[in-house]
């Protein structure tokens, strides 16, 4: 079985042609099992359906592919990867950064799914799923209007959720290895074909210090965790924020569970330094693991 790390390389719009997960092929075997002769699953996790031919041999695709049972149970083994199916052969989809030296994969979901960095979901997942925790995030400051800041595209649920509304959405990335994992994922295509959604690649930091001032109406902060980004919850950031922030506008800024230690922690300090940066007002979010600014 191969599961080498795969490459998109600059195409900005591929389509994952197939891509399945332990979600998929579990029913197709229990369907087997039932001695059925077809089945309707997904071959892009979940976003549409299609009916595929089942016999000894494995699963016959729609496109003539075939997915031997062998392949089938390899992937139903493997709960924590998604894979894209390469010449016939699934691959996880993975791959490494030589820029923070981290390792990028994509997690499956019972809905979307989300990205592990070394490891880490970058989605709340327990008791919820990505879906759900973008449109906490979303509600925190909603509505959603005018110009949008999105400081961490990660797979881009973010983005994509506030252009629906909004007039235009700028979305910072630090890795270009998250955008290949945004590529590969059939959730992430709004990403790259949405109109209103601007890319923008860099430290945050550095890049929202070329934004101008009072540009934006709503500005959505979800940097990874304070031991890998601890500069991204500094009062020197936070003025930056407040400077490019419309007045009347509002800062959704995503913490982490406020009922553990660290969360607690880390949320006491947060609120305090957005007041020394300059924001009138700041109130909790504990159903969004976050808090919410006012300037």
């Amino acid at each position: 079985m191969n599961c080498a790390t795969i490459g998109w390389g600059n195409e900005h719009t591929m389509h994952p042609s197939i891509v399945l997960s332990h979600y998929q092929t579990k029913p197709l075997e229990r369907a087997w099992q039932a001695r059925q002769r077809e089945a309707t699953t997904s071959l892009d996790l979940g976003l549409t359906t299609t009916t595929v031919q089942l016999d000894e041999e494995g699963i016959h695709l729609p496109d003539g592919t075939l997915l031997t049972w062998e392949q089938v149970a390899t992937i139903s083994a493997t709960p924590n990867n998604v894979f894209r199916l390469e010449e016939g052969e699934p691959v996880k989809i993975q791959t490494f950064s030589t820029l923070t030296n981290r390792q990028y994969s994509l997690m499956p979901t019972k809905r979307a799914p989300t990205m592990l960095v070394s490891g880490i979901p970058m989605h709340r997942i327990k008791g919820t799923d990505p879906v759900a925790d973008t449109r906490a995030k979303i509600r925190a400051v909603a509505p959603v209007k005018g110009m949008v800041l999105d400081t961490a595209t990660g797979l881009g649920y973010t983005a994509i959720a506030a252009a629906r509304t909004a007039e235009h959405v700028i979305t910072i990335e630090l890795d270009p290895a998250a955008l290949e994992m945004a590529r590969a994922n059939p959730w992430s295509q709004a990403l790259f074909t949405t109109p209103n959604i601007e890319q923008r690649i860099g430290d945050a930091f550095d890049v929202v210090e070329t934004l101008e001032d009072e540009t934006f109406h709503r500005i959505i902060h979800d940097p990874p965790a304070f031991s890998l980004a601890g500069h991204l919850y500094s009062t020197d950031f936070y003025r930056e924020l407040y400077r490019i922030l419309r007045p009347g506008g509002r800062l959704f800024h995503y913490i982490g569970d406020p009922n553990s230690k660290s969360g607690r922690n880390i949320t006491r300090g947060v609120l305090q330094r957005l007041e020394q940066a300059g924001f009138r007002r700041t109130a909790r979010r504990p159903n969004a693991f976050g808090v919410v600014a006012w300037k």
